[in-house]
């Protein structure tokens, strides 16, 4: 992985009672050693693989401020993390589910690209086995579970600053409060909204093959064209490009998907991020609720599987081995 790691430094926030999280902050970066190095490259290899929010600074973006000062050079790294670390402190204060943790500040380079991440990080507890085959209690950072994330891509956001994607976050495992304390702290908003990207492509690509006038097998072909597509652009780390994909559905129509699209209105970005939960409805149909779960190939409805919306039924015709199994072994014992 060609990464390389300019600056990086390392605070903790520790709880002590429900309203109080010390700071204990540090009085040097730490060295970009081997170990420094591979960690900092997991945590971009977790982070670049989730789901993520996108968002821009407000004009009144303290965070925003400071680091543009220590970029000119007005400000060291270690004072910026330090005194970023306090306002972040400041802010959890004010939320009761706050647990602390290691605060790191990471600014280096991957393709080219500069970024600024910034992490809130949890000890764990484990077991490891020495040289002497005894079993001794141990920590890791986890790394996998980590939450409170963001990154900040400094070339996009000094060389466009009307970008609204310069800068990503997670929104977290205990919903919207992680979000809203992080962007508080951030002084962030939110920006390109990737799921609505990617449910107004998925729009588009139905109302192109009904107007292309294209029957149901046609149809579906279209939209494993479109999934392998994006599902390849996700793989690699891309962003879904609408001129890449109309020449992948040149011939669908005499109109390019392009300008069908703009012409609609869709609003769709010239290029924007994957989604994979929205993706997945090209190919399939899921849904769970009331103690039913769905999932089926979108092939399947019409031929195996009819949906009445009349009364809200679904038929299917032929269940799987395994599900038939059970429903005679139940139905059989009379239970």
């Amino acid at each position: 992985m060609s990464l390389d790691i300019n600056q990086i430094a390392l605070h903790q926030l520790i709880k002590r009672d429900e309203q109080n999280l010390e700071l204990v902050l540090r009085d040097s970066l730490l060295e970009p050693t081997e170990t420094v190095v591979e960690m900092v490259a997991e945590l971009h290899r977790v982070y670049s693989a989730k789901n993520k929010a996108y968002g821009l600074f407000s004009e009144e973006s303290e965070l925003a401020q400071t680091l543009r000062l220590q970029r000119q050079g007005e400000e060291d790294f270690l004072a910026f993390s330090r005194a970023a670390t306090g306002r972040l402190r400041d802010e959890l204060a004010k939320y009761p589910f706050a647990d602390g943790g290691f605060v790191l500040f990471c600014h280096y380079r991957y393709l080219a690209v500069e970024y600024l991440l910034v992490a809130v990080l949890s000890n764990l507890s484990s077991m490891r086995v020495n040289e002497n085959l005894d079993i001794n209690p141990t920590h890791y950072l986890d790394i996998n579970h980590a939450d409170i994330v963001a990154r900040i891509d400094l070339t996009e956001w000094e060389t466009n600053p009307e970008s609204t994607r310069y800068l990503t976050f997670l929104k977290g495992r205990v919903g919207r409060k992680v979000a809203d304390f992080f962007m508080d702290f951030l002084g962030a908003s939110e920006g390109l909204n990737a799921k609505a990207q990617n449910r107004g492509l998925l729009q588009a690509v139905d109302d192109f093959t009904a107007e292309a006038q294209l029957d149901k097998a046609e149809r579906q072909n279209v939209r494993q064209q479109v999934y392998s597509y994006c599902n390849e652009q996700l793989q690699a780390g891309e962003e879904i490009e609408l001129k890449s994909l109309s020449k992948e559905l040149a011939g669908v129509s005499e109109v390019s998907f392009t300008e069908f699209a703009a012409e609609k209105g869709y609003e769709l970005e010239e290029s924007f991020p994957a989604d994979r939960s929205t993706l997945r409805q090209l190919t399939k149909f899921a849904g769970s609720g009331g103690g039913l779960t769905i999932n089926f190939d979108a092939m399947l409805l019409g031929e195996r599987i009819f949906w009445d919306p009349a009364t809200d039924t679904l038929t299917i015709k032929g269940t799987p081995p395994n599900l038939r199994d059970q429903l005679q072994s139940r139905t059989s014992g009379g239970n």
